[in-house]
């Protein structure tokens, strides 16, 4: 009883791939990451005017323009009739790809955390300065969740 069978080592475990599916492109896309730096996109013009506003705001905060050369992954047509100041620089549709220190976005971020926070507690004393305790308008604030029925 011989079996036409292939020997084990001939034999191959390879796993077959998936086809890849087409998938639309980024609108903004986004720059290969760089230990210590947040990338981010800054908006520089609105319906084809300028907002220098908002561009010397952030340039003050410490986002600085990222030079095009410098991450030639980003294959990005500037339109030489829309490009100004940024004319070197990553530009989309108003937008400008601009990077700033870690360390510098999350004291930003810390700090807008604690605005939150501050602002949570004053309506909160507000509220409970109305409170009246025969008829409390909340004991505490948290939250639970249960399933089902619960505890009876």
């Amino acid at each position: 009883m011989a079996e036409n069978r292939l020997a084990r080592e001939l034999e191959s475990r390879e796993t077959t791939v998936r086809k890849k599916h087409w998938t639309p492109p980024e609108l903004l896309p986004s720059p290969a990451p760089q230990k210590g730096w947040v990338f981010r996109w800054i908006r520089i013009s609105v319906l084809g005017q300028a907002d220098p506003m908002n561009v010397s705001s952030k340039f003050r905060e410490g986002w600085t323009p990222v030079k095009a050369e410098d991450h030639p992954e980003m294959q990005v047509f500037n339109d030489p009739h829309t490009t100004g100041r940024f004319k070197d620089n990553v530009e989309v549709g108003g937008l400008v790809l601009c990077k700033a220190p870690a360390e510098m976005v999350e004291e930003r971020n810390a700090y807008f955390a604690n605005q939150t926070q501050a602002q949570a507690e004053a309506v909160d004393n507000t509220l409970m300065r109305q409170s009246d305790s025969r008829m409390p308008i909340f004991k505490e604030r948290k939250s639970a969740v249960s399933f089902g029925r619960g505890t009876t």
